[in-house]
């Protein structure tokens, strides 16, 4: 039997103490298993983005324990195992798109000439490899987000978390987003998870799991 991804068991997160406390997650057992697909569904303000932080590892629980099997320990996440999308801007000015792409296969330690290498085929899976020499600043804000999804496969993850990744953007863009989403997911055989509050997303994966007031409600299965 294949070992799941990830696995909360309990897991809850609070910020603050006392009167002031904010349970931003309830208690909360839930499994990513293998090239899953799941719609994180909920209003803004209901938990999903720090739910999204615990599973990456970028945030830790407060109640319970969050482990990922099929991985190894919270420190064998990045680079490369687990990929995180975020909703806003997250290219760097100065670099170029290509330069964006290979910069977390750099600063983990891969030469540059390999990390180079890795982020074009990244651009060329996604077909973005037009864009390579162009600057955040010269692209518009469907294709840098679609760059970001690259940068994210560059490390050929086995986990793709996508926080609002279309959240910024109109519908005919996000439509392009969620289709290069899937697209990388597929490239390297990732589970992969995006937190929406648009239906016509969420109807784009397979399982739907929904959250009200941090609750982590029961998930549906996968739809036929």
């Amino acid at each position: 039997m294949t070992e799941p991804l990830v696995m909360g068991r309990g897991a809850g997160r609070t910020f603050g103490k006392g009167a002031t406390a904010t349970v931003a997650v309830q208690p909360a057992d839930f499994v990513i298993e293998l090239e899953q697909r799941v719609a994180l569904v909920g209003p803004s303000g209901s938990g999903k983005s720090t739910l999204l932080h615990l599973m990456a590892g970028l945030d830790l629980p407060t109640v319970g324990t969050i482990a990922w099997p099929a991985i190894g320990s919270r420190s064998d996440l990045r680079p490369g195992a687990v990929a995180v999308i975020f909703q806003g801007p997250s290219l760097l000015p100065p670099l170029n798109v290509l330069e964006n792409v290979a910069l977390p296969l750099v600063l983990a330690g891969e030469g540059d000439e390999a990390a180079r290498s890795a982020a074009l085929t990244s651009l060329e899976l996604l077909g973005l490899a037009a864009l390579a020499d162009k600057l955040p600043e010269e692209i518009s804000g469907g294709q840098a987000q679609r760059v970001a999804v690259a940068r994210g496969l560059a490390g050929r993850p086995r986990l793709i978390l996508a926080d609002e990744p279309t959240g910024q953007l109109d519908h005919t863009t996000a439509a392009g987003v969620v289709e290069t989403l899937l697209a990388a997911a597929d490239a390297v055989q990732a589970a992969l998870v995006v937190s929406t509050h648009d239906p016509a997303i969420a109807a784009r994966l397979d399982d739907r799991w929904e959250m009200h007031d941090g609750r982590l409600l029961a998930a549906q299965g996968a739809r036929a």
